[in-house]
């Protein structure tokens, strides 16, 4: 398989969403063993709800109700956008 290729796979491809959800609990985890505070869980869970929310916003959000015609493959995708919006208004 070249890097090139799409993965196709639904097992491979719920493999690598649950490595991306242990990633994340473990970058938390570390934070939090090294500085813990309660404050710092409270902007921690904060940061990651906003980030989630954001990433709904740019590849639902505006698929389904800001612009249609648009799909989104990935953040430079959706940059490449929102400058091509910003050159046509």
């Amino acid at each position: 398989m070249r890097l090139t290729d799409d993965l196709t796979s639904s097992r491979a491809i719920l493999v690598k969403g649950w490595l991306f959800l242990l990633l994340g609990a473990l970058a938390v985890t570390g934070i939090l063993v090294l500085a813990f505070s309660w404050e710092l869980a409270a902007l921690l869970a904060i940061a990651i709800w906003a980030f989630c929310r954001w990433y709904y916003f740019m590849f639902y959000v505006i698929e389904r109700y800001v612009d249609p015609s648009f799909r989104f493959s990935g953040l430079i995708a959706f940059l490449r956008y929102v400058a091509n919006s910003r050159n046509r208004s």
